[in-house]
């Protein structure tokens, strides 16, 4: 998957013609959308002015931002303008829409981009988003470039919240079928039907891997599953609600980790600690074999924090990469733009596909891995 992603995006940045300038960028993509260039071998390429910046497209639409863009219809953009809510160093909060940091009305209007996003503005109330090159490039900063507190609702907090309540809806849908019927005598249908399967193999896992208490733990496993699997569909979807990034993030990727971490730590029996802090080895082995317990407890929550973010991150780069050759296809001809558009259109519906499957694999992984770190902290004897 890494090298398919490195070979695609050194396709999109080779064929990019000279001499745009980086005004078009999403803030923040510069460092990323470097960093796989030089992974891939490929020099950044500047670019004319009437092309879009395909490589700020992809990075804008994998990382965080203070709108949601939907679309652009001729030369207007179409965008949810979400809350921004800080807290300045002198003590006071702000709160009101990112439409004036990105679109405000007046003079200094925003101007819209080549990639159809918008532009950021000079300050409102002495807040601004930092250009790329700055620190804290993407984020709100205040005159002094300093980051005040930021609690504000952007398009992952948008999104996740979105996801969550969405889950909530499914799973009370669901119940309420259970709770009308007799399951043991009549077939479940609709969304029951869709649901138990994964009901019944999550519950299979946690009793296969923790063992008695199982059912403790259950509805953790069940939760955690289905919430990664939700948003690995969603941010799949091209139109609004879906399309962020949340799972490629790799903050939303570590709390879902720690979740794991403190399960496992905070509910492991006193024999799980004999085991790493004074295992049954040689004396004189039991300093380092207790170092490398240790090490290896504050390792797993990494591991699934990086597989997780890692696969579904470059799974978007993918899909982005193989859409956007159509674009750049089309100053080269007729010929060469209908051949071209025919194979990515048939290879981005496979790597959809794909993706999909990942999508579910990855929720898997990602709860048995926790159900066997959870089940190895139970031990009893």
């Amino acid at each position: 998957m890494k090298v398919l992603m490195s070979i695609l995006l050194s396709l999109l940045l080779a064929f990019q013609p000279e001499g745009l300038s980086a005004s078009g960028e999403q803030p923040g993509s510069g460092h990323l959308r470097n960093f796989f260039a030089e992974a891939s071998g490929v020099a950044v390429a500047e670019q004319t002015a009437d092309t879009p910046d395909i490589s700020a497209i992809i990075f804008g639409h994998v990382g965080d931002s203070y709108e949601w863009h939907i679309t652009r219809i001729g030369s207007r953009d179409i965008a949810i303008f979400l809350p921004v809510i800080v807290r300045t160093h002198d003590g006071l909060w702000h709160c009101f829409s990112s439409r004036h940091l990105l679109h405000p009305a007046g003079e200094h209007a925003a101007a819209l981009s080549d990639t159809g996003a918008l532009q950021e503005t000079p300050e409102y109330e002495g807040l601004h988003i930092a250009s790329e090159g700055e620190p804290h490039a993407g984020k709100i900063v205040e005159q002094d470039g300093r980051r005040p507190l930021d609690i504000s609702i952007t398009k992952n907090v948008l999104s996740l919240i979105m996801s969550s309540l969405l889950l909530v809806v499914l799973v009370l849908l669901c119940a309420r079928w259970y709770r009308r019927h007799d399951s043991l005598r009549e077939a479940p249908k609709g969304l029951a039907a869709l649901l138990e399967p994964l009901f019944v193999m999550v519950h299979d896992m946690a009793k296969d891997n923790i063992g008695e208490d199982w059912r403790r733990y259950s509805p953790f496993l069940l939760t955690a599953f289905l919430f990664i699997l939700l948003n690995n569909f969603m941010g799949i979807l091209p139109i609004f609600p879906g399309g962020a990034n949340l799972t490629g993030n790799i903050a939303c990727t570590l709390v879902l980790a720690l979740f794991t971490f403190f399960t496992v730590n905070l509910t492991g029996t006193k024999h799980y600690y004999e085991e790493m802090l004074n295992p049954d080895v040689p004396g004189v082995l039991k300093p380092l074999m207790a170092v490398i317990e240790v090490f290896s407890a504050l390792v797993k929550p990494i591991s699934l924090t990086i597989r997780l973010f890692a696969n579904m991150l470059a799974g978007h780069i993918q899909i982005l990469c193989m859409v956007s050759i159509i674009f750049i296809m089309a100053k080269y001809g007729g010929v060469l733009l209908g051949g071209m558009s025919a194979l990515t259109v048939l290879f981005g519906i496979f790597l959809d596909v794909l993706e999909m499957l990942i999508s579910f694999i990855q929720a898997y992984i990602f709860t048995m891995l926790s159900s066997i770190y959870i089940g190895l902290a139970r031990v009893k004897h």
